[in-house]
């Protein structure tokens, strides 16, 4: 599991330091706060556990990030200037936490270290990105290795894991349970043939292409559940499930998440839903391991952090802002036509 996250001079963070549950992690902040930078940092260390990954730190962050060049990640200041993040995690039942980090300059120079981070074990990162890419799957992934497509490499990575195949054997109790859920949800199943993905049902198989987004997103948590990507020790990062989503299946999405959780899946999502957050509140228990994360500028123009578990106590906390807000407008048009 990821315990910590440090960065100075890194994107937009001159100097954070945040500390992370084993359970969900719900990042909120307004818009430029950094909260998928975040994410990719820390998916890009991710992805690198596994020792048989032939990347380096530095080509991994250029590779999720895809800035013009590696020392384009470096805070934006006058003159020249250098930066550097570090990812901490620990395996389960270990006392200390392993680490990862990598420095860069604004001359492109780079420099990684390593505190056991890599292992002889296969270790999976999840990183679900807003647009949907199973509509786009057809041909993406020779068009990307040809660089004939300028896309960040998270969404090569969704549509690489999409492609693994269905897990053989009975399913674990676990497993059919959020297969099921999943399957009421968007009424069928995940079917994978010539690099389409199509939902089937009763009345056919209908390509994803034709599908309605939000269903997409439920397709694709489907298909990571069915070939055993997320199972216990994965970790998913989700920016904005929210988004293309009927408000009426926030609820699903929130009870698959807490039930991922509960089988040992780490998780990290940024969100701007008033309702998604509502829905957690609602269902959360105290086993689930929730921690809030808000990231906000100061008074100086800098990110600064505060995590809780406590949602009533976030601050501040721009989503419950905003609604506070719309109802006192709404509260005062109704009063002026009186």
């Amino acid at each position: 599991m990821i315990t910590r996250f440090k960065a100075t001079n890194f994107t937009v963070f001159t100097d954070i330091d945040i500390t992370f549950s084993p359970g969900i992690n719900i990042i909120i902040g307004k818009n430029g706060t950094g909260k998928t930078h975040l994410m990719k940092a820390i998916y890009a260390a991710c992805s690198l556990i596994d020792k048989r990954v032939d990347r380096t730190f530095d080509q991994k962050l250029n590779g999720v990030f895809m800035p013009n060049s590696i020392g384009r990640l470096v805070h934006r200041s006058k003159g020249r200037n250098s930066g550097s993040i570090t990812v901490y995690r620990r395996n389960e039942g270990e006392m200390k936490d392993r680490s990862i980090s990598c420095s860069l300059t604004t001359l492109n120079k780079t420099e990684i270290k390593s505190n056991g981070w890599s292992e002889d074990t296969r270790s999976e990162a999840v990183f679900i990105p807003v647009k949907d890419m199973l509509a786009n799957a057809p041909g993406f992934r020779s068009l990307f290795s040809r660089k004939e497509l300028a896309y960040e490499e998270i969404y090569l990575d969704i549509i690489d894991k999409a492609f693994l195949p269905v897990a053989r054997g009975k399913l674990t109790p676990e497993r059919e349970r959020l297969l099921g859920i999943l399957n009421k949800a968007i009424s069928g199943k995940v079917v994978e043939k010539n690099e389409t993905f199509y939902l089937k049902n009763r009345a056919g198989e209908l390509e994803f292409a034709l599908l309605a987004e939000g269903f997409r997103k439920l397709g694709l948590l489907y298909r990571l559940i069915q070939n055993e990507t997320l199972t216990r020790g994965s970790i998913l990062f989700w920016d904005e499930p929210e988004a293309n989503l009927n408000p009426h299946l926030s609820q699903t999405v929130v009870r698959i998440l807490l039930e991922l959780q509960k089988t040992g899946t780490q998780i990290f999502i940024a969100t701007h839903d008033y309702i998604l957050l509502k829905e957690f509140e609602l269902a959360a228990k105290e086993e689930n391991e929730i921690l809030y994360h808000v990231l906000y500028h100061n008074e100086n123009d800098v990110i600064k952090h505060i995590s809780t578990p406590d949602r009533d106590s976030l601050s501040p906390n721009a989503i419950d802002e905003t609604y506070a807000r719309i109802l006192d407008d709404e509260i005062q048009k109704g009063l002026k036509g009186l």
